[in-house]
């Protein structure tokens, strides 16, 4: 029984996949019929396995972020960052890297995105390779996508905390900044970028392009500020006192402050609650509940831990959450997987928040192929003179990325848990 309800599951998320259909609505409706059926339980306790705590969380972080977002707030933080950059073509993918992880940090990864239609063009003008510039705002919203406030992070966290992995509130962040640190590194040596001046054209039309620095914020852009900056300080505030922060709250409080004075950007800003991501989160944590009811998912475990070594079991964990990410959405992934590699980071084989760790960093790294969203956007906003090269490129990147993510950060995490 087991193994059919693990076999069903694969296949809604296969069929969502090649169909188009929203994998969470499809996990949903599976969850209640194979609970009801397969596992016998009753339709009230199936439903009662959703998520509502994860979806208080995204409704909370993009219901504020978007606000802050309509209201140009952070827009005007990008630009600033932006008009700072001087004309050093070596600091162009500094500064890109930089304001892909603050914008992914807000919220959802894909705000990251918003860097794209400026960055790719700038390459061009700064003299340097696209795939240069792609991989730069791919590490940027990849890092800044395991900050507390920003989706990722939330359902990583979330997850790994209600099934009893204790994970710091900025430990992912840290990890996923650090990796990600590295492959920026990696690309600069890979793809070149000289530390000499760019030209005076150059500089004006891709950097600086960017305008609007000078004029006054606004009542509402200051308040938004001001409110930026409470929640951060309250998220630190909360780990420095070891508190757990209530991420929920908290966003929902500063967005209602916010609403309040401005109520129109406030009904905007309903509209840009990230509900696609709630249901994709709520449809498979709904299924997983039902798969722990078969022990099923301990079942996944077990056969994970048979394989061989406890690193090589967490190697194909990882690998696995890699490969399907470079072709599906992340979000289902983390979502997924997560739940499915508790039994072997709660077997104490492996160090809990290391497998974690090492599955969500690797999920994310793989991001640039070009069949993700991420890679996809980044192509279409390069000159279209670059893009069967940057295609081509970003797709080797992406598939290595698929085996270094696992070779490095599996071994690299255990050896760092173990000390």
């Amino acid at each position: 029984m087991p193994t059919a309800a693990i076999l069903i599951f694969v296949l809604v998320f296969a069929l969502a996949s090649t169909r188009g259909v929203h994998v969470g609505i499809l996990m949903f409706v599976a969850a209640c019929g194979v609970g009801t059926t397969i596992a016998g339980m009753p339709l009230r306790e199936v439903v009662a396995g959703f998520p509502v705590t994860i979806l208080l969380l995204v409704a909370g972080v993009t219901y504020f972020f978007g606000i802050a977002h309509l209201n140009g707030t952070i827009q005007r933080l990008m630009t600033a960052m932006l008009n700072r950059t001087g004309r050093r073509q070596a600091a162009v993918p500094i500064i890109f890297f930089t304001l892909a992880a603050l914008a992914s940090a807000m919220g959802s990864p894909q705000a990251g995105l918003v860097t794209a239609p400026v960055g790719m063009p700038t390459a061009r003008q700064a003299r340097l390779d696209p795939v240069l510039m792609a991989i730069t705002i791919n590490s940027g919203i990849s890092a800044g996508a395991f900050a507390p406030t920003s989706l990722f992070g939330v359902i990583t966290y979330r997850i790994a905390r209600q099934a009893g992995i204790q994970i710091g509130s900025f430990t992912l962040l840290l990890a996923a900044l650090v990796a990600n640190l590295v492959l920026l590194a990696l690309a600069l040596i890979l793809f070149r970028a000289p530390a000499v001046d760019v030209t005076p054209a150059a500089a004006d039309t891709g950097v600086t392009a960017v305008s609007g620095g000078t004029q006054p914020w606004t009542p509402h852009q200051v308040a938004t500020l001001a409110c930026l900056i409470a929640l951060v300080a309250a998220i630190a505030g909360c780990a420095w006192w070891r508190v757990e922060p209530d991420i929920a709250l908290i966003t929902l409080a500063l967005g209602a402050v916010l609403a309040l004075l401005d109520p129109s950007c406030g009904a905007q800003a309903f509209a840009r609650i990230d509900w696609s991501t709630a249901f994709v989160v709520g449809g498979i944590v709904t299924y997983v509940g039902v798969l722990q009811k078969l022990d099923a998912v301990n079942l996944l475990g077990h056969a994970a831990m048979a394989m061989g070594t406890p690193a090589l079991a967490a190697f194909v964990v990882c690998l696995t959450a890699a490969l399907v990410s470079a072709f599906a959405s992340t979000t289902a992934v983390l979502a997924a997987l997560v739940p499915l590699a508790v039994p072997l980071a709660t077997s104490g084989a492996v160090s809990g928040w290391a497998l974690i760790t090492a599955l969500a960093v690797c999920a994310t790294i793989v991001d640039a192929s070009p069949f993700s969203n991420t890679g996809a956007t980044l192509i279409a906003s390069a000159p279209f003179d670059d893009r069967p090269r940057l295609r081509s490129r970003l797709l080797r990147w992406g598939m290595a990325m698929v085996l270094v993510g696992p070779l490095v950060l599996v071994p690299l995490l255990l050896v760092v848990s173990r000390g």
